[in-house]
């Protein structure tokens, strides 16, 4: 009995052991390719590295980050940054809440509708911007095909930056819409019932159950959604390239033309390390302000 009664503990010990030899396998890659290459690009925010043979790395400070503070060109793109993170994040909740309400209604052809909505989550960045820069195509293109028009969307200075943000939003739209469907599946159906009673119309149970009911979800999705957005690089690269004239050149891209056009590779990791900074405590602040209003 002694033996069995002490065999928990001897276990539990055991047990602790074997779970994490059970999670290197996946904890490995996770160092080796997020957390390594984190740290790498950290300590090159502090050096002067740059392309080329022969070249030597020495370390420089914060002589990066006061360069940063006076470069326009890091701030001109970082305003172009917050309008398409702030705008597509914006538009895509709000296209994908009416989205989710309207599939979550029992409509006939659902369970297709829902089907469609998601397809292009499944559809590489790449293939997305491709696919719309034939939409957008000044002379064969499909949207001024409909209008009969010959707008260069991609290439006019002041349509470029809102025509990729609704290529952001369309891309975006899929999880966003999924992740609130889920959340409205979820609301307690005797919550509408109740207000029902009371005489409450369709705004009122949206407005006093759905939305309340809907507040954890709605902030977990839209801080996951203005990180991502934030970020984006590949959409863009393929639709604009930055441009015209830098006027869709978002902070990655800034980032990556200091790279791997200009071969500044220490300068390109403090643009990395700055906009992860900003993003953190813009997004930090949008919480607390949440969590201080759900208190």
């Amino acid at each position: 009995m002694t033996a069995l009664a002490e065999r928990p503990y001897g276990g539990s010990r055991g047990g602790s052991r074997g779970a994490l030899a059970l999670m290197l396998p996946a904890l490995v890659p996770v160092l080796v390719f997020s957390v390594g290459p984190l740290l790498y690009g950290i300590l090159l925010a502090f050096t002067d590295a740059r392309s080329g043979r022969n070249t030597e790395t020495s370390f420089v400070g914060l002589e990066n980050f006061a360069e940063l503070l006076s470069d326009g060109d890091f701030w001109e793109s970082f305003r172009i940054g917050l309008v398409w993170g702030l705008s597509v994040t914006v538009l895509q909740f709000l296209a994908s809440l009416g989205l989710a309400l309207l599939l979550d209604q029992d409509l006939r052809l659902r369970g297709v509708a829902r089907v469609l909505a998601v397809v292009p989550w499944a559809m590489p960045p790449v293939v997305i911007g491709l696919m719309w820069r034939l939409v957008y195509h000044p002379d064969a293109g499909l949207l001024n095909g409909l209008f009969g028009t010959r707008v260069d969307w991609l290439h006019d200075f002041s349509l470029a930056l809102p025509a990729v943000i609704v290529v952001g939003v369309w891309t975006g739209m899929p999880q966003t819409t999924v992740v609130l469907l889920a959340g409205l599946q979820n609301v307690p159906r005797e919550l509408y019932e109740a207000v029902s009673v009371d005489g409450a119309g369709a705004w009122r149970r949206f407005w006093n159950v759905t939305l309340p009911q809907l507040r954890p979800v709605i902030v977990a999705i839209t801080s996951l959604d203005f990180v991502w957005n934030i970020n984006q690089f590949s959409l863009v690269y393929v639709l604009t390239q930055g441009g015209p004239g830098g006027r869709t050149r978002l902070p990655m891209l800034f980032a990556y033309e200091e790279a791997f056009r200009y071969g500044f590779f220490g300068y390109a990791a403090t643009l990395g390390v700055a906009i992860t900074i900003v993003v953190l405590a813009v997004l930090g602040l949008y919480l607390w302000r949440q969590a201080r209003e759900a208190a």
